[in-house]
């Protein structure tokens, strides 16, 4: 049968949505990808799979929120969404509400979004205001507007949203058969972790799986306030995704971290784009940098042993690499400039 987006395919497990409601890009049914030849090199004796969010409609895992966030939004009657990104929900917010036929207003951090990003949220038309602060700063302008003005905030704090990204734990169970006995993934604002926590947990209750992974979340160095224990007041790393000071949806984290039995803790911008460029390299698997945080996260356990052979891991590559190409640009090899002479390509390809 056709994929049909996530509302349709997994709908009992979400809050009601009218049929004619529905605002689907038909998100969701992401590949679960093995990664042998990665598992080899830094977890031996694991399985390891990469759950590649990056090839959802606008390339990341928040299309999964957004088609509920903005279904609900139109099915109670709202013109208009807004949100506070570092990226990746603008591009998704808007890419929905041009969708529905709605407006879409964006926050952005001033020169803090990648640009693969900004240009997605531009060309589909949102109204886009860049903020002389950080993602917090616009986090709590959107939160205020929200408050008092008929606009729907599409941010992680709308509960539809972790509806929605709750089904990539089901897709994950449906493809493995059960649950992993670990997932691993980046902590921003924290409502990943949090919504995927909450799928294991209902799809168990359901029947469908037998048990539940530790959740494992990695936040960059540079902002890492659940790690540290209090808000990072200028949060910076190379991974913008997470670049985030006080997560939305901090406790939520906290407690599907204890509740799991897992961790939270942080990985440095070095550690982040060696794994960066070492799942590409090994697995042909391009992602942003936030996305290789949960990569870099196994590097560190599989030094540390944490891993017993056997164990199934399933890391969360959360958003596409060409979100980001100067990173990419900037962690490759500069290529070779020649005349357009046999010789010289012979002499550099070593023939």
């Amino acid at each position: 049968m056709h994929w049909q987006g996530i509302i349709r395919h997994y709908g009992r497990f979400f809050t009601f949505v009218p049929e004619e409601a529905v605002v689907t890009l038909l998100e969701g049914n992401t590949p679960l990808v093995p990664a042998p030849a990665l598992a080899r090199r830094i977890a031996p004796g694991t399985e390891l799979y990469l759950k590649y969010e990056g090839l959802n409609p606008t390339g990341s895992f928040k299309d999964r929120g957004m088609t509920m966030a903005v279904s609900k939004a139109k099915a109670d009657g709202s013109d208009s969404v807004i949100c506070a990104s570092t990226g990746n929900t603008s591009a998704s917010a808007a890419a929905y509400a041009a969708r529905a036929g709605m407006k879409a207003f964006v926050l952005i951090p001033e020169g803090k979004i990648a640009l693969g990003k900004l240009s997605q949220a531009m060309i589909h038309g949102a109204q886009v205001l860049q903020v002389l602060g950080n993602f917090d700063d616009a986090l709590s302008l959107v939160k205020e507007v929200s408050a008092k003005y008929p606009v729907t905030l599409v941010n992680s704090l709308n509960p539809y949203r972790i509806e929605g990204q709750k089904s990539a734990a089901f897709e994950i169970v449906d493809a493995l058969g059960d649950a992993p006995d670990y997932h691993i993934l980046p902590v921003g604002n924290a409502g990943n972790i949090t919504a995927y926590w909450a799928g294991y947990k209902e799809y168990r209750a359901a029947g469908k799986s037998k048990r539940l992974p530790a959740m494992l979340g990695w936040q960059a160095e540079g902002a890492a306030p659940i790690v540290r224990g209090a808000p990072v007041a200028k949060p910076e790393t190379v991974a913008t995704a997470i670049r985030i000071g006080n997560p939305a949806s901090w406790k939520q984290a906290e407690a599907a971290r204890d509740e799991s039995g897992g961790l939270i803790r942080m990985v440095s911008d070095a550690e982040i784009l060696e794994a960066y460029k070492m799942v590409a390299e090994t697995e042909g698997v391009f992602c942003e940098p936030a996305s290789a945080a949960s990569i870099a996260g196994v590097i560190k356990l599989g030094t540390e042993r944490f891993f017993r052979a056997g164990q199934r891991l399933v890391c969360t590559l959360t958003g596409h690499g060409l979100k980001d190409p100067d990173n990419a640009i900037a962690q490759s090899v500069t290529p070779v400039t020649i005349p357009p002479v046999l010789g010289d390509v012979l002499r550099i390809l070593g023939f």
